[in-house]
């Protein structure tokens, strides 16, 4: 059956093949945890040839891989349970044509005397993440980005929030309350002091000029969505569903990327970011939609099961480290119920931010 491209598809179509070994619009710098940014070629050289137009990235994350399927002319969906990462999906994957200008930045980042700034920031996290004066940057530039009145462009100031507020952070996560080892006044090993200090200003404009640069439409309906994996409705409408779970190591320690983050996901929910702190802890995390049934070693092959299961139609590709829970010979046996052709693929050594020591990458492809 012939499809009908539409203008804005059939240039794009020009430029990828004229530049397939490259990304058009490059994505972002980033320092997410467990971020696949470094290696998109290398997946898109291997899942190239299969045949796809539409794609559902269930576990979003980054955006890093979304966004190169945009880039290549695909349909994409992109999906996250937590709401900062589904933000960071509509500033980066459903987002076509909006770009922050500099007189908007200009607005989010002055304190305005007419507004009536609440100090919640400032008030609940003193000396646990960033200083004092940090803090109450922070109170008002969020104050400031919900004032904006465009989805796409309050999403990009997000984005830009977000990777600021990471980059300042000792081991880029907001897992411990442990501003003093940035503060201390002693020889380190590790982290970049002078990136730290830049104040979150300069990092703010920095990411919004990278991520404005990454602002594109491929003629297609991007879309950003907020599910549990295996939750998302309509799964017959993706010819390949791309799945990068959280990481169990051998040892049993999941990766909990709502522990990991929670001060974003605060942000976002700042009118009650204090009814979902769990004051217990020092580095006061928030409840909320967390992934499970993901980070639990007696669950997560039972959940790699039902998600082979609910996605069992389309093309399914997985990314993977050779010392994870359950085992490749485990999920190529899972994958195999499900599907009759399963490759595995696998990268080069890969080390991740934090991990103590190399993992090989690997790329299961189930047709």
């Amino acid at each position: 059956m012939a499809v009908n491209l539409t203008v804005e598809q059939l240039k794009m179509k020009e430029l990828i093949s004229k530049t397939d070994s490259q990304q058009l619009y490059p994505f972002p710098s980033t320092r997410f945890q467990g971020s696949k940014y470094k290696i998109t070629n290398w997946i898109w050289e291997n899942v190239k040839d299969l045949e796809f137009n539409t794609v559902l990235d269930a576990f979003g994350g980054t955006g890093s891989v979304s966004h190169l399927f945009k880039n290549k002319g695909k349909q994409v969906t992109y999906n996250d349970i937590l709401k900062f990462n589904f933000t960071i999906g509509k500033a980066l994957i459903e987002n076509n044509h909006e770009q922050l200008s500099k007189e908007e930045v200009d607005f989010i980042i002055t304190k305005h005397n007419q507004l009536n700034y609440p100090t919640f920031i400032q008030d609940t996290f003193h000396n646990v993440f960033y200083l004092d004066e940090e803090n109450q940057w922070l109170d008002y530039v969020v104050t400031n980005i919900k004032k904006l009145d465009n989805e796409y462009k309050q999403a990009i100031a997000w984005f830009a929030l977000f990777q600021a507020c990471i980059i300042k952070r000792p081991y880029n996560l907001f897992h411990r309350a442990n501003l003093y080892v940035r503060t201390a006044d002693v020889k380190r090993g590790f982290g970049n002091k002078t990136t730290w200090d830049k104040p979150f200003e300069e990092h703010f404009i920095n990411f919004v000029k990278e991520a404005n640069k990454a602002v594109f439409s491929n003629g297609t309906s991007c879309k950003s969505i907020s599910y549990n994996a295996l939750d998302v409705p309509n799964v017959e409408k993706y010819d390949l569903v791309y799945i990068d779970t959280p990481y169990i190591s051998a040892k049993g320690v999941g990766t909990d990327y709502l522990d990991f983050y929670h001060f974003l996901e605060g942000m976002l929910d700042y009118d009650q970011w204090k009814e979902r702190i769990l004051e217990k802890y020092k580095h006061l995390p928030i409840e909320g939609r967390g992934t499970n049934e993901w980070t639990k070693k007696n669950k997560i092959y039972n959940a790699f099961d039902e998600l082979f299961n609910k996605y069992s139609n389309s093309t399914l590709v997985v990314s993977y480290r050779s010392d994870g829970i359950p085992s490749e010979k485990e999920i190529i046996e899972l994958l195999k119920k499900y599907k009759n052709n399963v490759i595995e693929v696998h990268s080069k050594d890969y080390q991740y931010a934090l991990a103590h020591k190399k993992s090989s990458e690997i790329l299961f492809i189930a047709k």
